[in-house]
């Protein structure tokens, strides 16, 4: 009863996000204050519906009713709670439900939270959101239906992925999904500024924020899924290129840009058609990707599905949007004003060439992971586009831009002095001088470009302090007074600084495990040692145990300083799953602040040896440091009460018509 529930809960969301789509568009057309009303409870009604929906097949999950097709294939009796939890979304029609659900939230954000929204704008936007709802709402009704029953029911299910049934894999995917569907927002938002025929500073200020908050969704999100290939795949990386991982990088990257050109807008009234393109392309990408991992064209432990029928459809909602959204454009971009002109050399000029090589590099990353595929698609030779080429095409691409990052909140609107700016950054070209002059010292054994890049790091995060530093007239006063400007300063200024030292957080972490890693494979007996780095390990022996729903094989290595002293006790492992019978291993990592030790257990040679495989991983934990740091920079400019959509600040003193007039989401 509670699968069928579900069922029908779907079936009534279709009827409201028809509703959603039609009827406030209509109004919008004729100016109809009652149709256009008609957006905000069908909005919040397909919401609850849609939860409603995902917490039926919730319940299926948890109580094991393995009468639903969809638990039967994804969970067991064995598994624990937390992954039975998971699993709801650990499959297509699940991560499908989890999908609408995040889409109707933020249609229903949007008819709740904007009230200050024009009535015709917020119109549109919600009928393009409900468009949409439709689309996905037929596609999982029609072809991926997660309440399917089974008769008759079997006694037990198959199970989780064992690789999915880690902590991390539980709340990656809803992560990432609220990136990936938060551009829908920006989309709508442009297709709706497209068929008013007018892009503002204010439409700026209101897209602002929910393609704030999706950016810090997808950053966090590809952020943990790195993490998770990291310590569990066993190969000790933390980046490898894969076709679905480019697919989320692919939608950051022009989300980025998005964020950028909306402030152009903002501030100066340029950049509208190019805003409104990035709009479209970046929800276009996500499309993109939630059609790579559902439609059979590659295989990864990402993928979700390998049908290509479901990947038809997907495909053709992804023409019938792209195409529809593109010709929309092509329609209507002309009759767009071009706003303010501004030199070369300005932050307008910054902006522009950050928009410019992040979409250059998004589009690199876009052709190595979609070429193989269509070169296979037309039967012609199997290439393999892998860490090489991107590497070779998109660093190059932009170490230029990281090196710009600190110049831009330096330079004035319209016309910058550049020496100026120059100057301001002075102390950061200091420091970065010195960090190039001691890591040479450090590491003169090479490569050679590692300490001009922890340089770059340096510059960026150094950078970053000295924007904060210069805003605050930091030193060129009394600390009182500077400490004043800091408590006002914007929240969107302090938010900007701290994403962008994320930045170079990150960079510093990417640098020091891709120029210095250290790694041995050896096979040992039991009672063994061998040496990596300044460590070493000793092998003890391996031991049986039983998990809740796997067997591992635990090995236990003792790690030692040069001088004998014990420092840890690690253990790698080595799982295989009851019911998949799938072997997974389960690494060993002895995180500090400036290295990780890295223990991966292989398999026993036939002689008593065991394979072992040992890394040093220097300053590995600073990538996704940074990435938190990033996430946190994001969250604090969301928190600027300017770029909160229905919570104008009215400035003191004025009342009635004019304060209303000046209001600002």
């Amino acid at each position: 009863m509670i699968a069928e529930t579900g069922h029908f809960a779907l079936i009534l969301a279709l009827a409201l996000a028809f509703i959603q789509t039609v009827l406030p568009f209509l109004g919008a057309q004729w100016n109809d204050p009652r149709l256009m009303a008609t957006g905000r409870p069908a909005a919040q009604g397909q919401f609850v519906l849609v939860l409603i929906s995902f917490l039926a097949l919730g319940a299926a999950f948890v109580t094991s009713d393995f009468s639903v097709a969809t638990v039967a294939a994804n969970s067991h009796t064995d598994k624990p709670m937390i992954f039975k939890i998971a699993g709801v979304w650990g499959n297509h029609e699940g991560s499908m439900l989890l999908w609408v659900l995040i889409l109707s939230l933020f249609g229903a954000a949007v008819a709740t939270f904007g009230r200050n929204l024009p009535d015709t704008l917020k119109a549109r936007v919600l009928s393009v959101q409900g468009s949409i709802s439709i689309a996905f709402l037929l596609f999982m009704l029609l072809s991926s239906n997660p309440f399917t029953r089974l008769f008759p029911a079997p006694f037990d299910g198959n199970g989780l992925n064992p690789i999915l049934q880690d902590p991390a894999l539980a709340f990656h995917p809803p992560f990432l999904y609220a990136g990936y569907v938060g551009f829908s927002m920006a989309f709508s938002f442009a297709v709706a500024a497209l068929l008013e025929g007018r892009v503002d500073p204010a439409w700026a200020r209101w897209v602002r924020p929910w393609t704030l908050a999706a950016w810090c969704s997808l950053t966090l999100g590809i952020a943990m899924g790195s993490w998770w290939a990291y310590y569990e795949l066993g190969w000790g990386g933390w980046w490898f290129w894969d076709p679905v991982e480019n697919a989320s990088f692919m939608p950051w990257l022009l989300g980025t840009a998005l964020l950028h050109s909306a402030i152009v807008v903002e501030k100066r009234g340029a950049l509208k058609s190019w805003t409104i393109l990035l709009a479209i392309f970046a929800f276009s990408l996500s499309l993109v990707g939630t059609f790579l991992v559902r439609s059979g064209v590659l295989t990864s432990v990402h993928a979700f599905a390998v049908d290509p029928e479901r990947g038809l459809i997907i495909l053709g909602i992804l023409v019938l949007f792209i195409g529809g959204s593109l010709g929309l454009y092509a329609w209507r971009a002309p009759a767009l004003k071009g706003g303010g002109l501004f030199a070369p050399i300005s932050r307008e000029g910054a902006l522009l060439v950050n928009n410019l090589i992040l979409a250059t590099g998004a589009l690199t990353v876009f052709v190595g992971t979609l070429y193989p595929l269509l070169l296979d698609a037309l039967d012609g030779p199997k290439i393999s586009v892998g860490p090489g080429f991107f590497n070779m095409t998109f660093v190059p691409l932009m170490v230029p831009l990281l090196f710009l990052v600190p110049f831009g909140p330096m330079l004035s609107w319209k016309r910058a002095d550049i020496a100026a700016a120059a100057q301001r950054l002075s102390v950061a070209a200091g420091v970065s001088i010195f960090t190039l002059a001691l890591v040479f010292y450090l590491r003169s054994d090479g490569p050679w470009m590692a300490p001009f890049a922890m340089a770059l790091a340096v510059w960026i995060i150094i950078g970053a302090v000295s924007e904060i530093s210069w805003r605050i007239r930091l030193f060129r006063g009394p600390f009182k007074d500077a400490w004043q400007r800091a408590k006002h300063l914007p929240r969107s200024a302090w938010g900007s600084a701290i994403a962008h030292a994320g930045v170079g957080v990150m960079v510093a972490g990417i640098v020091g495990i891709s120029a210095w890693r250290e790694e041995v494979v050896t096979a040992l007996p039991v009672g063994e040692s061998f040496r990596i780095e300044q460590y070493e390990l000793r092998f003890d022996g391996v031991e049986t145990h039983e998990g809740p729903n796997f067997t591992a094989q635990t090995a236990q290595v003792t790690v030692f300083t040069p001088e004998g002293e014990q420092v840890a006790v690690m253990t790698p492992e080595k799982r295989t799953y009851t019911v998949s019978q799938m072997p997974t291993t389960e690494a060993a990592i002895r995180t500090r602040w400036i290295e990780d030790l890295y223990i991966v257990l292989g398999d026993e040679d036939g002689t008593g040896s065991w394979v072992m495989r040992a890394y040093v991983n220097p300053i590995v934990p600073w990538i996704w440091i940074g990435a938190v740091i990033m996430t946190f920079g994001g969250m604090v400019s969301l928190s600027d009460r300017r770029l909160r959509v229905g919570a104008p600040k009215a400035a003191k003193g004025r009342v009635g018509k004019n304060s209303k007039a000046g209001a600002h989401p």
